[in-house]
This record gives C-alpha cells, structure tokens and sequence, in this order.
C-alpha cells in the first residue's frame, strides 16, 4: 500500500486531552465497535487502576467506570477482545487480570501468572482464541485456554534463541487478519512475526508455530515503548524520545523477504516519553497516545491521520 501515499504530506491534529488518573498513564485500548454503542477507550495507569472512557453524543469523552479493585501495583496494559465483550489487564505485579463486560459494569473473571518478571502488556489474538503477552524478563508468551478447566496456559514462548529481543519487551501489536505481529523493545528494534499458524498445534520447529519475519533497527536511539498496527497497514511507534513514527510495508517483490519502511516521523508529539500509541479500529484515521510526565500529570492525546495530496 506505500504507493497510495506517494506525492502526499501526513500531518497529526489534536483532538482532546483526557484528564482523570492520578499516576502515569501506562497504556490505551479502543473496543471493538458494538452495534449501538458509541466509541469506548479504555486506559491504565500508576495509579493501579483502569479507566473506561466513552464518547458522548456532543463528540466529549467522558469516563464511564473505573477498576480499580484488582492489581496491587501499576497496571501497564489493557487490551479488549475482538468480541468487545472481554477486557485483559496486566501489571506490575506479574499478573494479567481477565474482565467480563456485562452492560455498563466489569467483572474480574480470571487471573493468569507466568512470567519470571513484570508483565508489560497483553493482547487477545484478532481470531484465534488466545493472549499474547510480553515481560521485563524478554520473552513473548503465547497463552491459550483449556476448554475443558477454562484455566489458560502457555503454549508457546518467543525468546531470543528464536530470534527474538535481547531486552524488556514492551509491546506488540497484530494486523487485521492476525498472521503478522509486531513487538517492540528495550533493545531498539522492532520484529515483526508470522502468526499464521494455529500456535496451539503441535509444531516439530525448535521454536514452535510462529516465526520471525523481519526487524526494523536503525530508527530508533531510544527504548521503544509502545506500538500499534492499523486495519490499513500502518505501524506506529512511540518511544523515549517523545516522538511518533508511522511504518508502511515496501512492495517492491524483495527477494529477501516482507520489509517496512518510515512513512512518518512526529517529533515532540509529546513533552515526554511516548508511553502508549492505540489506532481506533471504526475510525482508521484516528490515532490516540499517551505519555509519561516527571510531574505524574499526564496526558492523552487524540490525533487526526490526514493525507495531503500534491501534484
């Protein structure tokens, strides 16, 4: 799709600025679209607990509900599934909390622990019945539940012997049709994975089902926080040098293999670290972020994706 944006300018408007949690803002998560339900938004934080936001019909974001009964230390990610009836959150504290939406209310239905180290974030599989999670302690998990106790259990890890990060592993993200994932790192790079295969079946391979495509080094002088893959394509990072870089696929038939390319470099999109990047799945061009302040005062911001055409 990179040839769509040639002889085009990019640009990211501010929409509206979220106030509420009293600690850093961790990490953001649009739901799925409902029938009859406006856009919702939820985020976690410092402050041990998770904010629901939703639109109201005056276009302000408004918070719903607050969870915040659960974890006993900072919640760094929250993910919905692609039903939007569920909500997974994970935290310092080396567990991931799962959250059943019923109506206007949430309740904490499970809990899964298996890292050595600090859970990062978490994120449901856009088909597949399975959680992907990734840790301080540098690996990436696969988990998958047991239909017949409804307990979860890991059925695959991405470490570096399989290619994968040598440092923190901060975030990642699927495409649309879930057969690639991208995951971020304290190691500068991103790595973008194929997940086409069913991770729960049994696979001869050293490393299991899903493999490593691609890293995109060189990009990056700072720890990468977060990152997020649109349903059109587009790969934005956010990372400790305040800034946001938007990342297409080349179509250029290499021989070599699926590459990216810097489509997008927004610098100072924050005063701060860039600490989250989440693209709303009804609007594509929307594309909300989050950042990390010295003072814990911090700040969302909603974004406008325009595309300028020149002749």
């Amino acid at each position: 799709m990179d040839s769509s944006f040639d002889g085009c300018d990019v640009e990211l408007r501010e929409l509206q600025r979220l106030e509420g949690h009293t600690d850093r803002v961790w990490s953001l998560a649009w739901a799925p679209p409902l029938a009859g339900s406006p856009p919702m938004l939820a985020s976690c934080s410092g402050d041990k607990s998770v904010r629901i936001w939703q639109k109201t019909p005056s276009g302000v974001w408004d918070c719903k509900a607050v969870l915040d009964e659960t974890h006993t230390r900072t919640v760094r990610s929250c993910a919905w599934s692609p039903s939007g009836k569920m909500l997974a959150t994970a935290s310092f504290d080396a567990t991931t909390a799962i959250w059943e939406r019923v109506g206007s209310d949430f309740d904490c239905v499970a809990t899964l622990e298996g890292h050595t180290q600090d859970v990062k974030m978490v994120q449901w599989h856009p088909s597949a019945d399975v959680l992907v999670s990734v840790s301080y302690d540098n690996s990436i998990k696969v988990w998958a539940e047991d239909g017949d106790s409804d307990d979860w259990h890991c059925i695959q890890t991405l470490g570096e012997s399989c290619c994968g990060h040598s440092s923190t592993v901060w975030a990642l993200s699927f495409n649309s049709t879930g057969d690639r994932m991208v995951t971020c790192s304290d190691d500068l790079t991103l790595k973008i994975w194929d997940t086409s295969d069913n991770p729960s079946q049994t696979n001869s391979g050293r490393c299991g089902s899903w493999k490593h495509l691609c890293t995109l080094s060189g990009y990056h002088d700072r720890t990468v926080f977060s990152v997020h893959w649109s349903s059109t394509g587009i790969i934005a990072s956010g990372a400790a040098d305040d800034a946001i870089r938007l990342f297409i696929e080349n179509k250029d038939g290499s021989i070599d293999g699926p590459s990216y390319k810097l489509l997008l470099k927004k610098e100072k999109a924050h005063n701060m670290d860039v600490n989250s990047v989440q693209w709303n799945s009804k609007e594509p061009e929307l594309l909300a972020s989050g950042e990390r302040r010295w003072d814990y005062k911090d700040m969302e911001i909603v974004w406008n994706f325009i595309m300028t055409w020149s002749y």
